[in-house]
């Protein structure tokens, strides 16, 4: 996954500009209706939206707190399969041996099983990142007009190129046509994985215990997939998101009706210590109930980005900024892995392009 640029302040109000927007339109309305047409009933007492402010406050931390721990564990779970990989790759250097083998076999033979395998397992890892990747409802960049917007500047492998393309030069054609016509891609990558190992042993270049130490890898890795399909195809509870939303917007139509009144009675404080006498600051104080919509609008952009952040945050497979990187993450396992079995260095592909500020 590549990304152009740093997620600053000034990215941040770019993604959000078309609610500040809105922003500046909910509190505009009321000031105009309260100064200029002189609906002075039209304000609410600041106290009880003030507390709507800190239950809100509750309700995102604990929401945001629930999509951290979301995108965290999925970070741990390919953290998981780097480890995996990588022990995977050393048992194949030194498991596959001539030691119990009915028919002995050459190094350049031996290579070529531990290529299959290694290749095999590249192909289990592309299969789960184009997985991870399908899209779902419930991700923000199916709907969102700004995270479409964002998803511009951003290259996702996975919807560049098909996993047919991908797979090809890794697997054979019988094991490529194989994997695709199965519905769970990556199940049929460490099927076939699973069948070799067999092989291998009735063809007694692994013995019992070796053979068992790899299946064991291949349940460790049908756990790890398993782990991250879970999060992928479990979203945060709806329930929470949508009310969370529901009681963010609230809050932000409230909360111009509570600060007009504040501000309007600071105005005229400022008329009563003899500010008459001075134009310029009798101005001020006779329209200082203005000030509510930039202050609105900065109380709602503060609330609403962090609701926007823990919805970005929740699907941590979905292909945005805040996503656990699995493409580069993956081609790094992939370059560790080639060379722990001696691939050529002109063979083995290069690491994806990464820019220095590129974390959302």
């Amino acid at each position: 996954m590549y990304i152009k640029k740093n997620y600053s302040l000034t990215t941040m109000l770019s993604w959000t500009r078309r609610y500040i927007f809105f922003f500046l339109f909910v509190s505009l309305i009321p000031v105009i209706l309260y100064d200029i047409l002189g609906w002075k009933w039209l304000h609410l007492p600041w106290l009880p939206i003030s507390l709507v402010g800190t239950a809100l406050a509750f309700i995102i931390g604990f929401k945001n707190n629930a999509s951290y721990g979301r995108l965290w564990e999925a970070r741990i779970i390919y953290g998981g399969i780097v480890n995996a990989s990588r022990l995977l790759a050393t048992m194949v250097n030194d498991f596959i041996t001539n030691e119990h083998a009915k028919n002995k076999l050459s190094e350049d033979e031996f290579y070529e099983i531990k290529k299959i395998i290694i290749h095999r397992h590249i192909a289990w890892m592309t299969s789960l990142r184009h997985s991870l990747r399908t899209k779902k409802p419930w991700e923000t960049s199916v709907t969102n007009k700004s995270d479409q917007e964002y998803m511009k500047q951003i290259r996702v492998k996975e919807y560049e190129s098909t996993l047919k393309e991908e797979l090809n030069g890794y697997v054979s054609d019988e094991e490529l046509n194989y994997i695709l016509n199965m519905t769970s891609k990556q199940n049929a990558c460490l099927n076939l994985q699973s069948k070799h190992f067999r092989q291998l042993k009735m063809d007694g270049l692994i013995e019992d215990f070796r053979h068992m130490e790899f299946k064991n890898m291949i349940g460790e890795l049908f756990a790890l997939q398993g782990k991250a399909e879970r999060i992928k195809n479990f979203p945060y509870p709806r329930q929470f998101a949508t009310l969370n939303l529901y009681f963010v917007w609230i809050f932000i139509f409230l909360l111009p009706f509570g600060l007009m009144n504040e501000f309007d009675l600071i105005g005229q404080s400022l008329l009563e210590n003899h500010l008459e006498n001075n134009s310029f600051n009798k101005f001020i104080a006779e329209n200082f109930v203005w000030l509510t919509i930039p202050f609105s609008i900065i109380i709602s952009w503060i609330f609403f980005i962090m609701e926007r952040i823990g919805d970005v945050s929740e699907n941590p497979f979905e292909g945005i900024g805040n996503d656990v990187p699995i493409t580069t993450i993956s081609k790094g396992i992939e370059i560790d892995i080639r060379e722990m079995i001696g691939e050529k260095k002109e063979d083995i592909p290069m690491p994806h392009p990464i820019y220095a500020d590129t974390q959302m």
